[in-house]
């Protein structure tokens, strides 16, 4: 887990192999359901990581999210997203 989400790759307990593509369509579910804050933090590293890995719309998509949160919770996310590359 990341900070209370689930790790980029499940989904369900599913396991997939997370592309970019896969990274932003679960950041994309994130970013949709932000009642909680946890939500947009996930969005945020799951965007990060999809443009780290190619898509192209995931940096974009990263900054729109980073608008709606305070500087912790970005430095939150830019950790965790971090702590996700380390790990894998």
């Amino acid at each position: 887990m990341i900070d209370g989400i689930h790790e980029p790759c499940t989904e369900a307990g599913h396991t997939f192999s997370a592309g970019g593509e896969q990274l932003f369509e679960l950041a994309l579910r994130h970013s949709t359901n932000c009642s909680d804050r946890a939500d947009l933090i996930a969005a945020h590293v799951l965007f990060n990581l999809a443009a780290r890995d190619g898509h192209r719309e995931g940096a974009q998509r990263r900054l729109e999210i980073a608008a709606e949160m305070s500087a912790s919770e970005i430095a939150a996310a830019q950790r965790a997203a971090r702590h996700w590359l380390a790990a894998h």
